[in-house]
Formats: structure tokens, C-alpha cells, sequence
């Protein structure tokens, strides 16, 4: 049983990571997407204020810039600045080869360039005569990106077009069958695991960038990012449920809805894995709505907030973007009650609550009696690091930097991506889903783990034992 356990472990780590390079791609380029949503939204024929002049800007960007930034990305991800470039060239091959956006072809092709130019660079390293290195290097991302280019173009390009086509007709069959609700037995799990910033950016967002080129919106764009099931939760947490976690769900739920970070709502469904239900019916209600009122954005939700998607709602959307989050809201809400009020029987802190789900789920749980409290009073850098760097790592960051502030401590507090761990990462703060992946990345470091981001008492003893390491040196 330990064995089997352990190997789910890996593979839901190696799934994360995975899903965390997909997304890796796209995300560092959501304000490439917002702007080109916000210009599609302005200027194209049934946009808010048709202009055929800007709307030329729209065929070009979605064409070329866009699939190009994220080879670029993915390149650059797997060998810095000269995989980004190599990236690039073998990206524009696919993108000539074929007459549709290249999304998928770029998040194939980008990475693939990086990781050629990283291999023939292993393969010189210190076999280049003093001298020739500038030759060398810029020849070779040349020929190599050349090579790929046309590879792209005569080989990937067709095949990418195809498998593109295929994906893009099944999307439209499920949705003119309706059963796109269906779709939230998968992505409300899915979720749970760290995988929403993947299931998002690396498989939703390009699918629905092709749909807003055809249809000027896209429901796909709904599917994660829709706050109100989460908000359903909280809200339903703060009337029934007990102890820290009914303390801490009402600042859960406006930094969720308002701020868009979803992560913050996991820990409670982890609480009750049960709860899983809610937020299946809650997300199908949701969808279920979008596609009745035939609504959509023209670019993806990013941060999933309730601003963010009525920023990039398409005109005629706001009625029934908002009946479906409310309606997804009401509907978790109401399952989550008769699921919190069967089962609260006794006060359970969110934290024990959690770590026990972790344990029998067959998860590690990482106390702080495994780290070596030795070193604290040698730290001057915490870092908190989460899938994409930029929601519950940024919301954990500035909790934790104001009750250092407060303290007097000299610590910088920052947060980041755990894929841009730097290699000298001193302390390390993750949601315990997530410790085996940093550890990994920078196994050197301190590592501590969190099951809740707003979690005020932990951060209060952390400060609390850096002091007190601090005061025996001194």
C-alpha cells in the first residue's frame, strides 16, 4: 500500500510539473492576450466601437505575435535566451505552414527549439577553440533554428493544423451538443491539484483564442476561471463550519472573488475531500448557464476575478456572465451547507484538518520539527513560491512581509514561480501540494509548508522562532 501511495505521489507530482511548464508558456504573455482582447473587443465589426483601421491589428497579433512569444517562452524555459531564440525560428516555421493561429504548434515547437540548442550546447562545452566562441555561438542557433524553421514548416505545420482542426471541431461538437457542463467533472478536481493555472493557460486559453478569432468570444475561457463556485464555498464555510477555518473564510472569499486567486479556496475543499461535489455542481451550474445565455470572453480571465472577467466580457455578455457566477455560487453554496452541517461534529483547525487529509491520502506532511531551526537565525531572504509565482505565493508574501516588518526583522520577503526557484533559495515557504516539487528545484533550502495562505497564527510563530534564534547568537 505505502508503495502504491507513493507512487501516485510521483505521478501527481510529475503531472503538476508538467502542467506547470504547459502553463509556464502562457502565462508570463496574459498581458500580450489582454491586449489583444481588449483591441478585438474595441474594434472588430460586432466589437463596442467597429473601426476597420485598428482592426487590422487583430489578424497579425494572433497570427504571428502571440504564437511567437510563446515559443519564445517555452525556449527560453528550457535554455535561456538562446533557447528562446532557436524557439522563435522553428515557432514561425508552424505558424507559415499553416493558415491557423498556432498555438498548440508553439507550445510544441518552442520547446523544442530550446531543447536542440541546449543539446548541441552540452555537446561543444569546451571543445570550442578560444576565439571562435562568438562564431560558434550565433552559427549555430542559425543553422539549428533554420533547420527547424523548416522543419516546422514542411513537417509540424501540417500535423499541428490537423490535430488543431480536430481539437477545435470536438470542442464545438461538445458544445452544440450541450454537454460542456460535463466538463467540470474534470476541471473541479483537476483544480484541487494544482493544476488549474494548466488546465487554463496550457489547454483552455489557446483553444479559445482560435474561438475568438472565429467568433469574436469564448466560453472556454469560463470553464476554470468562473469564481462563483469557489465563492459558494467560502460563503458557505463562514455560516456553517467551525474554528480557524469559519475565522479565515471571510478574508478567503474577497481575496478569491476580488483578488481572482483561486488557490486560496483548495485547502478547504481539502478539509472535506467530499466537498468535491459542491464544486462539480456548482461549476456544471455555471457552465450550464454560460452556454443557455450564449455568452464568452474575448480573452482570458487573469487573474480569475470578478473584474477581470467582466473586463474581458464580449458585448452582450454581462447578463449572463453574471447569472451563471451567482447561480454556480448559490448551488455549491447549497451543497456545501447540507454537506458542512452533516458533518460538524467537532472543531477541527484548518490546518490539522488539512494535514490529516494529506495523510490519508497517503501525502507527506511536512511538520516543523523536520526543518532544522538551527540556520534561522542566519536567514535574510523567505521566499514563498506557488505553480505560476504570481497568486497565493504573491498573497502569502505580504502577509508574512508585514509581520516581519512589524518585528524589526532584517528578512526581504518575495515570492516566485517554483520552476524560477533561484539555486541559492535560503528559505522556502509552499502549500504542502507543492513542497516535493521545491524541494526538488532547490533541495539546499529550508522548506516549510502551509495548508492555508491566510494562515496568521503560523506566520506569527515563524517570527516567533526566528527571534528566538536570533537572541541566543546575541
Amino acid at each position: 500500500m505505502a508503495n502504491t501511495q507513493a507512487g501516485s505521489g510521483g505521478v501527481r507530482v510529475k503531472v503538476q510539473r508538467f502542467g506547470s511548464f504547459l502553463s509556464g508558456m502562457v502565462m508570463p504573455n496574459i498581458g500580450a492576450f489582454i491586449a489583444w482582447g481588449i483591441i478585438t473587443a474595441l474594434f472588430i465589426p460586432t466589437g463596442w466601437w467597429p473601426n476597420e483601421k485598428l482592426a487590422e491589428l487583430v489578424g497579425p497579433t494572433i497570427t504571428y505575435l502571440l504564437p511567437l512569444l510563446i515559443g519564445f517562452t517555452g525556449g527560453k524555459l528550457i535554455h535561456d535566451v538562446r533557447g528562446g531564440v532557436v524557439g522563435v525560428l522553428a515557432t514561425m516555421g508552424v505558424i507559415v505552414g499553416t493558415d491557423i493561429p498556432m498555438f498548440l504548434g508553439a507550445m510544441i515547437m518552442g520547446p523544442l527549439g530550446g531543447y536542440v540548442i541546449k543539446q548541441f550546447d552540452r555537446l561543444i562545452e569546451g571543445k570550442v577553440k578560444a576565439g571562435f566562441e562568438m562564431l560558434v555561438n550565433n552559427f549555430s542557433v542559425g543553422i539549428i533554428g533554420g533547420l527547424l524553421m523548416i522543419g516546422g514548416f514542411e513537417v509540424f505545420g501540417p500535423i499541428m493544423s490537423g490535430l488543431d482542426k480536430v481539437m477545435a471541431a470536438g470542442v464545438d461538437w461538445i458544445v452544440g451538443a450541450k454537454l460542456l457542463p460535463i466538463a467540470s467533472l474534470f476541471i473541479e478536481p483537476a483544480k484541487i491539484l494544482f493544476l488549474n493555472n494548466a488546465i487554463n493557460h496550457g489547454i483552455l486559453s489557446p483553444l479559445g483564442v482560435d474561438q475568438v478569432a472565429d467568433a469574436g468570444k469564448s466560453v472556454l475561457f469560463l470553464l476554470e476561471a468562473n469564481p462563483g463556485p469557489g465563492l459558494g464555498l467560502l460563503l458557505a464555510y463562514m455560516v456553517f463550519a467551525k474554528g480557524a477555518a469559519k475565522r479565515t473564510a471571510p478574508g478567503a472569499a474577497i481575496i478569491h472573488f476580488l483578488g481572482g486567486i483561486h488557490e486560496i479556496y483548495f485547502p478547504y475543499v481539502l478539509m472535506k475531500p467530499i466537498l468535491i461535489l459542491a464544486m462539480i455542481a456548482g461549476g456544471a451550474t455555471g457552465v450550464f448557464t454560460f452556454v443557455l445565455f450564449d455568452v464568452g470572453l474575448v480573452a482570458p480571465a487573469s487573474p480569475g476575478s470578478i473584474f477581470a472577467i467582466l473586463a474581458m466580457a464580449s458585448r452582450g455578455s454581462y447578463v449572463g456572465l453574471v447569472a451563471g457566477i451567482l447561480l454556480s455560487a448559490a448551488v455549491t453554496f447549497a451543497v456545501a451547507s447540507v454537506i458542512l452541517k452533516s458533518s460538524a461534529t467537532e472543531e477541527v483547525s484548518l490546518e490539522e484538518a488539512t494535514q490529516n487529509v494529506s495523510a490519508m491520502k497517503g501525502k507527506q506532511t511536512y511538520a516543523s520539527a523536520l526543518v532544522n531551526t538551527e540556520s534561522l537565525d542566519k536567514i535574510d531572504h523567505i521566499i514563498f513560491a506557488c505553480d505560476a509565482g504570481m497568486g497565493s505565493s504573491a498573497m502569502g508574501a505580504s502577509v508574512l512581509r508585514n509581520k516581519v516588518n512589524k518585528a524589526n526583522l532584517p528578512i526581504k520577503v518575495t515570492n516566485t514561480s517554483i520552476s524560477q526557484l533561484p539555486k541559492d533559495a535560503q528559505f522556502v515557504i509552499t502549500h504542502q501540494d507543492l513542497t516535493d516539487r521545491a524541494e526538488a528545484q532547490v533541495p539546499n533550502a529550508i522548506h516549510r509548508s502551509v495548508t492555508n495562505f491566510l494562515n496568521a497564527e503560523y506566520y506569527d510563530q515563524l517570527i516567533e522562532e526566528i527571534k528566538a534564534e536570533r537572541s541566543k547568537i546575541s
